[in-house]
């Protein structure tokens, strides 16, 4: 009998890792930097991205170089729009718990949560959070033909446009 249910759980938490790790494989995977083919610099402003439109080819790993130019966070991240509405209640949680106010980033903070709840680590290999002036860069191999989005999730940023289409060809 102990045997059945070590199998059960065992079961249970590898479907969840699964269901966990599919809509990533979904939009693509972490890109190597000896694999990039193109890099894209992409400032981003106070509610807008430039470039508004990237074009990208199924299977190129992309280097992303983004610099915040705007006086407020903002984040980078490859995502579908379903994905991205789940992940917004992280993102107010970072600002719930001072983590991330409008013009900085608490990352001693964030070390500390992390401890008790991951997901105030804010560690996602298709995004970039970046306080006002600071500049790094994503690298994101594009694997498969998913509607994505490049979109800052900061709470009232995505509703207020801050949005770039990503088209793969």
């Amino acid at each position: 009998m102990k045997l059945f249910f070590f199998y059960i759980i065992t079961f249970i938490l590898g479907l969840q890792l699964h269901l966990f790790s599919a809509p990533m494989k979904m939009i693509g995977i972490k890109g190597k930097a000896s694999e990039v083919s193109k890099t894209i610099n992409v400032d981003m402003y106070d509610n807008y991205y430039e470039p508004k439109i990237i074009n990208i080819k199924k299977n190129e790993t992309v280097r992303f170089v983004v610099e915040n130019k705007g006086i407020l966070v903002h984040e980078f991240n490859i995502a579908t729009m379903i994905m991205h509405k789940k992940h917004g209640p992280e993102m107010l949680e970072l600002m719930k718990n001072g983590i991330l106010t409008p013009t900085k980033i608490d990352k001693d903070l964030m070390k500390k949560m992390k401890k008790t709840n991951p997901k105030m680590a804010h560690s996602h290999s298709n995004s970039i959070l970046l306080e006002p002036k600071q500049k790094g860069e994503l690298i994101w191999k594009f694997t498969s033909t998913a509607s994505l989005l490049a979109a800052c999730n900061v709470p009232g940023h995505l509703e207020a446009g801050m949005i770039s289409k990503i088209n793969l060809n």
